[in-house]
């Protein structure tokens, strides 16, 4: 009997073969990029940025659409939104009623994504929410691609997750609210400055007013709020003379005002006979709407008495419908405290990254000190800081009946964030540069650790284990940033040191806004289509508010 033959080792594969699977991969990543090879990044960009970016717009749009069916709806501009599906002439006048015989208290711009969706996919909760939905992608997207362009890739995908898990952007692009098509033209209208800024280009500039203009069909006077830091930027920073820049922006402002006021213009110059009725003005007038019942009377300058609730619901001159949750008066200093964005209502729907976003502008522009008036770094912080302040600064001043009001510092908060943080890292991953210099990102993580955890301790009850979670990331992730600067030694051991290091700060920094943000798929925390927010609501009054305004003689 024959032995049967004992099988051999398989061959280790050659030299020759591995260095052909090799060049094959190296060619796989050298060949362009095919239009539908959407996962692939583009020539110019890591390899792992479009993948990376993809993952943060899934997620979004999971946050977003979550609850789509279940939405909810606001009665009166519900209402209106399926007027204008249902009438081309209410949807042109953005009128309550399908015989247009009377507009909302407000521009309606915002609905008219809503009213072609109910057209479309007939009226139901998730037809109004899908607009929202799809405006909070692009927002994401383009948050990227701005910061990117900006501070690279790294910063770029760090300022769209964080925009992302901003909780009342969470929430509000899951709801029928008109601030998610404001909040997406500002991010477009950025897009375009940046294009324009970089090469002094005027058509560009033009679109940036066009976008605004948008913006102002949404949310009116509150597109106008990203205005200085457009100018302001542009004036620094366009690589032309002065006297190029001045022109160019005297134009970009003529079609702002163009495009913001074509509605304005369209009541007015239409006769009376023929165009519904102004809502909110007592004199039929949409320029006293706009400029005077929703703008400067939220100032207390106004002739008008407006009242409003956060059904979305406001009339002239009536009491304020409470639906049975409370009463806020927007005259009352003790209902409209100047501090109200550190206040308990707010703080945790958009606070999250105060320190970082303010340690992050700080730092960037103490760093582009000295540079040439054309630096794009400096012109950047600039921009994304004018608007950031202006906005804060006018939202401690007026009434803020909705939370998705302060929703339009999420943008300036994100994109100073994550580029502060990427400019900080690598100055602390620096052989160069003062100890100074490379302490400044530890002593950023531990702020931000300190006031993520103290936001979060106030609302124990929610998440009990988040604050010794958000304490030990920030403690263990100070402790190896503040060793790699302070011990030379331990230099040889940077990449675990550092990997640790990135990851703890990475824990503190993002781990309780994120938790507030993906509390949305639960219902119970998801907000409303009357009020957007995330986890818990604050302690503070909620409800309708009534303004109450001086009475001035016509």
């Amino acid at each position: 009997m024959s032995a049967s033959p004992v099988p051999s080792a398989p061959s280790p594969p050659s030299a020759s073969a591995t260095a052909t699977h090799a060049s094959r991969r190296a060619a796989a990543r050298q060949r362009p990029r095919r239009r539908w090879e959407l996962w692939r990044s583009p020539d110019g960009q890591p390899p792992w940025a479009r993948p990376a970016l993809l993952v943060i717009a899934a997620l979004a749009g999971l946050l977003y659409a979550w609850n789509i069916t279940s939405s909810g709806l606001a009665p009166f501009y519900s209402t209106a939104a399926r007027s204008m599906a249902e009438s081309w002439k209410a949807f042109l006048f953005t009128a309550f009623d399908p015989a247009a015989t009377a507009t909302l208290d407000k521009i309606g711009g915002f609905l008219w994504p809503q009213a072609l969706s109910a057209r479309l996919f007939g009226f139901h909760d998730w037809a109004l929410t899908l607009p929202q939905c799809v405006e909070g992608v692009v927002s994401v997207l383009v948050m990227y691609r701005v910061v990117r362009r900006w501070q690279g890739a790294a910063a770029g995908l760090l300022a769209a997750g964080l925009f992302t898990l901003t909780p009342v952007a969470a929430s509000m692009f899951g709801h029928a609210i008109p601030d998610a098509s404001l909040i997406m033209c500002l991010v477009l209208a950025v897009d375009q400055y940046q294009r324009a800024v970089r090469g002094g280009r005027l058509g560009a500039l033009l679109l940036a007013g066009v976008w605004v203009g948008l913006g102002f069909q949404a949310k009116m006077m509150q597109a106008w709020l990203i205005v200085p830091a457009l100018a302001v930027g542009y004036l620094l920073a366009a690589p032309v003379t002065l006297r190029r820049r001045a022109g160019h922006l005297l134009t970009a402002g003529v079609v702002m005002g163009a495009v913001s006021l074509s509605w304005v213009l369209l009541m007015t110059f239409t006769p009376k006979d023929v165009r519904p009725q102004v809502g909110g003005s007592s004199g039929d007038s949409a320029f006293s709407m706009v400029f005077d019942y929703n703008g400067f009377g939220r100032f207390g300058q106004s002739g008008n008495s407006a009242t409003f609730s956060t059904d979305g619901t406001a009339k002239s001159g009536g009491a304020a419908r409470s639906a049975g949750r409370g009463g806020i008066t927007a005259s009352d200093p003790e209902n409209n405290p100047p501090h109200k964005l550190v206040g308990e209502r707010l703080v945790r729907q958009i606070g999250w990254l105060y320190p970082l976003a303010l340690l992050g502008l700080a730092f960037g522009l103490f760093r582009s000190r000295g540079r040439p008036r054309t630096d794009r770094t400096r012109a950047g912080y600039v921009m994304w800081g004018t608007w950031l302040l202006t906005a804060a600064a006018v939202l401690c001043v007026v009434p803020v009946p909705h939370t998705a009001y302060v929703a339009g510092l999420a943008p300036a908060l994100a994109a100073l964030s994550a580029a502060g943080a990427v400019a900080m890292w690598r100055a602390h991953r620096a052989d160069r540069g003062s100890r100074a210099v490379r302490l400044a990102l530890p002593v950023a993580v531990a702020a931000q650790a300190a006031w993520a955890g103290y936001l979060a301790a106030g609302q124990a009850d929610f998440a009990p284990w988040l604050t010794p979670l958000v304490a030990t990331a920030g403690l263990l992730g100070v402790a190896a940033l503040g060793v790699a600067v302070l011990v030379p030694r331990l230099r040889t051991r940077r990449r675990p040191l550092g990997a640790l290091a990135l990851a703890a700060a990475c824990l503190a920094t993002l781990a309780a806004p994120a938790t507030w943000s993906l509390s949305v798929l639960d219902k119970r925390y998801g907000g409303s289509s009357f009020d957007a927010h995330a986890g818990p609501f604050g302690s503070e009054p909620r409800g309708s508010f009534e303004l109450k305004i001086r009475p001035t003689s016509r």
